[in-house]
């Protein structure tokens, strides 16, 4: 009887010992990483911030400034997918997983890319914020290869941001982990996109003319919450606009705020902006100009409405926007202004993906299910007295105060963006690294060690374009 079940004992040992086996290889212990001043990847920055200092310039002198905008919104019950067109069989909506990559079911609101070219002297640099849950990093990438040849722009004159809606285009990321926000891949959307936002990109270079500027800033803390920690932690309350009125009368608006695009639910599967999308109708209603939003440092930042659904999008939008316009028209427009860009290539440090207080992903076993790259870009624009500093990430509202308070101490404004043309989840303050929460567990690919690399890398942007020489100064 015993020598009869040998085998089956002897094959279940074997599978038993292959799993075990299979799991050490995958997982293991969660550790204390070395601090950022002992890594690798803070040699790199260093080096790439010195050469940036060699080179950056900032010019002062009269600005010229253009913009356009294309739809986004595909066309859907298309025979076949064709990204040149727009044209789609059907396409997910990007932004909650909960949807399941259930396909849209329609249009609730149009989707834009826009963009902003900005020019001083020899220098110019074009902004684009888009409609999008992110910029896919490998539609970022073409687009710069195009913009590279045509008109000839270096990666730090390109400023890459997204609204944040969760209800825009899905389909663009291959993986496990892409998948679950943004839906089953279709290579056609990375060509659909890459070809707006470089035409977009285009034009508004191309229609650049002499213009003013004038920049602001005010305080809307009834629209945004900490979701984190609550009345426990700190919350980015400003609303940064840039306005820019061209000689010939047209007019355009840049905006951003920190509050997550997070308004509407997973249960509305029609393409929409939520709130900044009708921020950006409501201003273009009352100024007869156009509005680009950029998300701000979204990380940790809930919005805050009194009504659900559409009415909550509809009032936080709205009340944006007519303080925006409100402010704006009592905003002095500058016919000198200082301009300049600079950008680091920032090299990573290992991937640590916690899956509980003592266990965490290998970091190959990490990078087989998320779609990151050895290293990505961080970036700052100075316009005037404000510089803005674009991250790759939902970076957290918590961080930003304390580079704008970095950035008041020498005489600066300061803005930080998100989503900048490449995605490595979370990036929050280092007190809640060991928080059992989405932010600080599920969505932080890295760790406590990319906050305090990115947080010095991007006061060293700041610190040189704060200071770096240019005519007439």
């Amino acid at each position: 009887m015993i020598s009869r079940w040998r085998p089956w004992v002897r094959g279940f040992s074997g599978l038993l010992a292959a799993g075990v086996t299979v799991l050490l290889a995958v997982l293991g212990p969660v550790d204390e990483p070395a601090p950022w001043p002992g890594q690798p990847a803070r040699i790199s920055a260093q080096a790439a911030l010195a050469a940036q200092r060699a080179s950056a310039r900032v010019e002062v002198g009269p600005p010229r400034a253009g913009w356009a905008r294309a739809r986004l919104t595909p066309t859907l019950g298309a025979p076949s997918d064709d990204g040149r067109s727009g044209r789609f069989r059907e396409l997910p909506l990007a932004g909650y997983g909960a949807r399941r990559g259930r396909p849209a079911s329609g249009v609730q609101q149009d989707l834009w890319t826009k963009a902003l070219a900005l020019g001083v002297g020899g220098q110019r640099v074009v902004l684009i914020a888009s409609d999008l849950l992110i910029v896919p990093r490998e539609v970022a990438e073409e687009v710069l290869g195009q913009l590279a040849i045509d008109p000839g722009l270096r990666r730090d004159q390109v400023y890459f941001t997204a609204t944040h809606t969760h209800g825009s285009l899905g389909g663009w990321g291959e993986g496990w982990v892409a998948e679950q926000f943004g839906g089953a891949y279709v290579p056609e959307v990375r060509i659909w996109l890459a070809l707006r936002l470089t035409e977009v990109a285009r034009q508004a270079i191309a229609g650049m003319g002499p213009a003013r500027l004038g920049f602001d800033a005010f305080a809307a803390p009834d629209g945004v919450r900490n979701r984190l920690v609550g009345e426990l932690g700190g919350v980015d309350a400003e609303f940064a606009f840039l306005r820019i009125r061209r000689d010939d009368g047209q007019e355009a608006l840049w905006g951003s705020y920190g509050a997550h695009a997070t308004v509407l639910g997973a249960g509305e599967m029609r393409f929409h902006g939520d709130y900044p999308g009708v921020w950006q109708e409501a201003v273009e209603s009352a100024t007869g100009g156009m509005a680009l939003f950029a998300a701000g440092a979204v990380g940790s930042h809930g919005p805050r409405t009194t009504q659900p659904g559409w009415e909550g999008a509809r009032q936080l939008g709205e009340s944006l926007a007519r303080r925006t316009v409100e402010r704006s028209r009592a905003c002095r427009l500058e016919s000198e202004v200082a301009l300049g860009s600079a950008s680091v290539t920032f090299a990573l440090p290992p991937l640590r993906v916690r899956l509980g207080d003592h266990l965490r992903l290998r970091e190959w076993a990490a990078g087989r299910l998320l779609p990151v790259s050895d290293r990505t870009t961080l970036q700052g624009l100075r316009i005037g007295p404000w510089v803005w500093l674009s991250t790759p990430c939902d970076f957290s509202g918590e961080l930003a105060l304390d580079l704008k308070e970095r950035a008041r101490s020498v005489g600066l404004r300061c803005a930080v963006t998100s989503f900048n043309g490449d995605y490595l989840g979370y990036v929050i303050p280092t007190r809640y690294a060991s928080m059992d929460s989405y932010e600080s567990r599920t969505m932080s690919f890295y760790g406590p060690v990319l906050t305090e690399g990115f947080l010095e890398t991007l006061e060293g942007l700041m610190d040189l374009l704060g200071t770096s020489p240019g005519p007439g100064r």
